[in-house]
């Protein structure tokens, strides 16, 4: 059986209409469990923060949690530069979205940002129905593909025929775009207003991907 083989890509556009903000909880104590029940406690507060703008607490996702040995640099009475032990340090990685508003999406920023927690904020947009934007992308790389495959079996002069295989690499797809980075010092820097002023209109996410489909063509 004689076949072809064409590997075709989909490409697409989609504007992003949900926000996520990811916020880093991080602090060290002498002791393991203390880093453990202040990492309790410091979500928890997160929680009730949130809370107060309508969102729901188990919104709140954690995306990484850990609690590790923390060392601190010194140098000694000869200049030597050394290391020593400074406790326990634990890093809480979350994330909340919801439909892009940039009002709702000050007021939240402000609240974080002059928080005693003092969290590190990401700030970063993505689609509410990934789902559907990977299905017409896939869609659009089998039909590139059967565009080519057309071309070429008519250039050879031999009937294209059945679909033998589709091979797809099933890759991780990015759905976020990040257009601002520099949030810590955005809210260091912040009036004393109830709410940041924010006029973001994030670019379109630029997505593709590829597949290959196997015909079997005729003589």
């Amino acid at each position: 059986m004689k076949t072809i083989r064409v590997t075709g890509k989909g490409q697409l556009k989609i504007r992003p209409d949900t926000t996520r903000i990811t916020i880093t909880l991080e602090s060290t104590f002498p002791k393991y469990d203390e880093a453990l029940r202040r990492s309790s406690l410091d979500t928890e507060k997160l929680k009730d923060l949130l809370s107060s703008f309508g969102f729901q607490r188990t919104d709140l996702k954690t995306l990484h949690f850990s609690v590790d040995t923390a060392y601190e640099g010194y140098r000694d009475r000869q200049g030597d530069y050394k290391q020593r032990f400074a406790g326990y340090k634990y890093e809480h990685v979350l994330k909340v979205e919801f439909p892009s508003d940039n009002g709702r999406l000050g007021k939240v920023l402000y609240a974080l940002g002059n928080s005693p927690l003092k969290p590190e904020l990401r700030l970063s947009y993505t689609v509410s129905d990934p789902e559907s934007a990977k299905n017409e992308l896939l869609a659009r790389a089998v039909s590139d593909a059967k565009a080519e495959a057309v071309v070429l079996s008519s250039a050879a002069g031999v009937p294209l025929l059945d679909i033998q295989s589709i091979d797809y690499s099933w890759g991780e797809i990015n759905f976020e775009v990040s257009p601002m980075r520099s949030l810590p010092m955005m809210c260091r820097e912040a009036s004393v207003d109830a709410s940041y002023s924010m006029d973001i209109e994030p670019d379109d996410i630029d997505l593709s991907d590829t597949v290959t489909v196997v015909w079997e063509i005729g003589a």
